[in-house]
């Protein structure tokens, strides 16, 4: 079932592809502008209609709890209203046999700091030990390589409102407060002072700021538009989490930190250097602490393990493996030139170096997973030959020092990359 997924990504690069570059200079200026619009908002993750646009981000997708994952979602655009927006979602797991869906909406306070009040209720389901940040911007793949092996999932019932600000073009915010019903898809205790839970309920706030120093922004009649992504970024995060408010069952608290600089002409040679921390405090189950992005699943032989390498993810530690409440990873890659082989085939090289490390207080508590500690750091380096057919390519990642195994194949990563832009 993978292969045929991968399949039919494949056929939908090529087609994709095949209409970028079938673009002809004789068209009418009015038709290219349109037809470009229409390429990137695909590559945006959207189909556009007149008053919506269909989220393509629901479409297909596969994990090892829920199988084959398929559905829909649809959110309006500023033909229907610049005032008001509302978006929804609704899918279907083959293998867990269960529908999940999003209902949500927001109204826009003030147009000058693009402030919007947002309120959604989502039943779905989220990956154990991982964290986004608010005030990420939308990120669309045709297929995330990471989803394909992840199976330690906890459904959830959200209700959450939540505020978005921006104080200047480069100092974006999001808050927001929730209460969450949490029920872990896997044997799970969580033992607190004796009592042990296998699900619970979490009210939490959470306010994310995004700082872009020297990114450059101009105002334009769609509104202000980016016009230098600027190098480095900072984001900070923080969670609080409230006993017995709204049947809350704990007091933890998160802080998370992240910081991305780029070196160099993007086009040619350049380095990407990848800054990520957590610390949580208090009583935090599993399901709310970290991991370290893994990627990596548990079979015997690398080729049973072949799969996609992701973007961010350590390829050769292994799904479940790490868990910590406190948490530091550094990512380099270096991007050499491109090798100029034709005008439409440039094959690039990334060389790259992966570093984590963290600990966890009262591992105890955590009862029927078992997983190990970071305190002595993990590194792994390696290479990636991207782009080399349909925007596919190869990776190879080794895992040495303080967690090296005793197997030297299980040290090794040897993937498929993914690399398409529109």
């Amino acid at each position: 079932m993978k292969h045929c997924i991968l399949f039919l990504f494949i056929l939908f690069s090529v087609a994709l592809n095949a209409q970028i570059e079938n673009e002809g200079t004789t068209e009418p200026a009015q038709d290219s502008i349109k037809k470009k619009a229409f390429v990137k908002s695909l590559g945006n993750g959207f189909f556009p209609t007149k008053y919506f646009n269909f989220d393509l981000r629901y479409l297909v997708k596969y994990n090892q709890y829920e199988g084959v994952r398929t559905g829909l979602g649809a959110e309006t655009n500023k033909a229907f209203s610049e005032k008001y927006r509302a978006n929804t979602y609704l899918v279907y797991g083959f293998r867990d046999r269960r529908f999940k869906y999003s209902l949500g909406g927001g109204f826009r306070v003030s147009e000058a700091t693009n402030t919007w009040i947002n309120l959604s209720y989502t039943d779905d389901l989220q990956e154990t030990g991982s964290t986004k940040f608010l005030t990420d911007n939308r990120f669309f793949q045709f297929f995330e390589p990471r989803l394909l092996n992840i199976d330690l999932f906890h459904k959830h019932i959200t209700k959450l409102i939540s505020l978005e600000h921006e104080f200047t073009p480069k100092i974006v915010s999001e808050t927001e407060f929730s209460i969450s019903k949490i029920d872990p898809t896997y044997a799970y205790g969580f033992n607190l002072n004796g009592d042990v839970y296998n699900n619970f309920d979490i009210s939490s706030a959470k306010t994310a700021l995004q700082w872009s120093p020297f990114s450059k922004f101009e105002s334009t009649k769609d509104g202000v538009k980016q016009t230098k992504d600027g190098f480095p970024k900072f984001t900070l995060q923080y969670t609080k989490s409230f006993k017995n408010i709204i049947k809350g069952d704990f007091n933890f608290s998160k802080l998370d930190f992240r910081s991305i600089y780029q070196i160099g002409d993007p086009k040619a040679a350049h380095s990407r250097i990848t800054v990520v921390s957590g610390i949580s405090g208090g009583d935090t189950p599993l399901t709310h602490l970290y991991h370290a992005y893994p990627n990596n699943i548990t079979k015997e032989t690398i080729l049973q393990r072949f799969s996609v390498a992701g973007l961010n993810s350590f390829e050769t530690m292994f799904f479940n493996e790490f868990f910590s409440d406190r948490f530091a990873t550094f990512q380099f890659k270096h991007y050499l030139t491109p090798f100029n082989i034709s005008e439409r085939y440039k094959p690039q090289m990334v060389l790259i170096t992966r570093y984590a490390i963290g600990d966890m207080n009262n591992p105890e508590r955590h009862e029927g997973v078992p997983f190990g500690s970071l305190e002595k750091g993990y590194t792994e380096s390696g290479f990636e030959l991207n782009k080399l057919l349909f925007g596919f390519g190869l990776s190879f990642t080794y895992r040495y020092g303080a967690y090296h195994l005793p197997e030297i194949g299980d040290n090794v990563a040897f993937k498929f990359t993914f690399n398409v832009s529109l």
